[in-house]
């Protein structure tokens, strides 16, 4: 069997390689298009900033001449710095169910990121893990949430089949409001009282309108927050507010909460839309022509949002901080009509939010992997 691979080097070729994501997963059960305006902007090297310290080199599959797969290979000097190791990343995965195209695939990846000098290899990372990342392999029976992957359930075969070990599986975590709401306890409350009373603690609405402003204060927190966590790679200034900029349209302030010690930023919450509920109508993920009217008509009529990131300063994790946030984030929601909500991502081994969302009587319905590959020559 004769298994191409191509590089990606003109633009048509590069249309080719995001037009396959649709291709790939026309008959993928509970798959969600994304937009494609979004897509083109996160591939194109003139738009996301995220290219000015990153890498990509990207792969087309033919089988027998015909369209069967793509890959990218990625390099992402800021994780590299950060992390002092020689790390090299694959994303963008899509391919037909078989093992010998999604082999050749992989092989070109690991050829190039071998050029590169790497000695490692993570993924799927799109492009990074402050963007979709992680293999579907278990919850395949919903819908995924906004911000989030779904693939078709031979993946985890087709990646395994190459050499990929699991390097981390992240959860996702879900709770109707209704549950959520009747577990929290008096003593939960009580206690959320006294740690705000005690700190001196403010906890406020993200406000849109001052969104330049605020991301700074967000910014400032989560590159503290999460610094030590695994995988994390810091957000550039240009990086946040290119997702400050997508994200201002849905989000719903009274679901982002920034939470302040006399005066300074310490913690924030920021929980979205579900706008994938919308995204199930516009199955070839574009705006033009009637797109933009199924978007704009259903903003107001979704159900359930994504808590997509919580972070508090390192200096203030262990106080509890973390469920405060959920217990105001889940009593608003409840509040403004919201049947349920997705908790996502937390790595397997954060036991102490693991343990914070279950509290709440939420139960972990998709897991998703990170693999990795060692690149050094056998």
């Amino acid at each position: 069997m004769a298994i191409e691979i191509i590089p990606v080097r003109t633009s048509k070729q590069q249309k080719t390689f995001i037009d396959y994501e649709w291709q790939a997963n026309r008959d993928t059960e509970h798959w969600i298009s994304p937009l494609r305006m979004e897509r083109n902007v996160l591939l194109d090297k003139k738009k996301n900033p995220f290219w000015s310290h990153a890498d990509i080199e990207m792969f087309l599959a033919y089988n027998e001449g015909t369209l069967a797969g793509r890959i990218a290979a990625i390099t992402n000097d800021n994780h590299n710095d950060f992390h002092k190791d020689k790390t090299g990343f694959w994303g963008f995965f899509e391919c037909e169910n078989n093992q010998d195209t999604a082999n050749a695939l992989f092989e070109a990846a690991v050829r190039w990121l071998r050029e590169k000098g790497r000695d490692n290899m993570l993924g799927p990372m799109n492009p990074s893990t402050n963007d979709e990342c992680g293999v579907l392999i278990e919850g395949f029976d919903s819908n995924p949430y906004i911000m989030m992957r779904h693939n078709p359930t031979y993946y985890p075969q087709l990646v395994e089949g190459y050499g990929n070990t699991k390097a981390k599986d992240l959860y996702a975590w879900f709770s109707t409001t209704k549950d959520a709401v009747e577990n929290i306890t008096d003593k939960m409350q009580r206690v959320a009282t006294k740690i705000q009373k005690k700190y001196n603690l403010k906890i406020r609405n993200i406000k849109v309108k001052n969104l330049k402003q605020e991301i700074k204060l967000v910014k400032e927190v989560y590159n503290n927050a999460w610094s030590e966590n695994w995988g994390f790679v810091p957000f550039t200034d240009a990086e946040f507010d290119l997702i400050a900029n997508d994200l201002k349209d849905i989000a719903d302030e009274d679901l982002m909460l920034l939470a302040e010690k006399d005066g300074k930023p310490i913690g924030f919450s920021i929980s979205l839309p579900n706008i994938n509920e919308i995204m199930e109508k516009i199955p070839d993920g574009k705006l033009l022509p009637t797109g933009i009217f199924k978007l704009l008509t259903g903003l107001k009529k979704i159900k359930t949002v994504r808590v997509i990131i919580l972070g508090v300063t390192r200096e203030f994790q262990h106080i509890g901080l973390g469920s405060i946030f959920y217990i105001n984030t889940i009593r608003k929601a409840f509040e403004k009509g919201y049947t349920g909500g997705e908790m996502s991502w937390i790595l397997e081994d954060n036991h102490a939010m693991n343990r914070a969302i279950e509290a709440f009587g939420s139960k972990i319905h998709k897991t998703y992997r990170i693999y990795g590959y060692p690149l050094n020559e056998q």
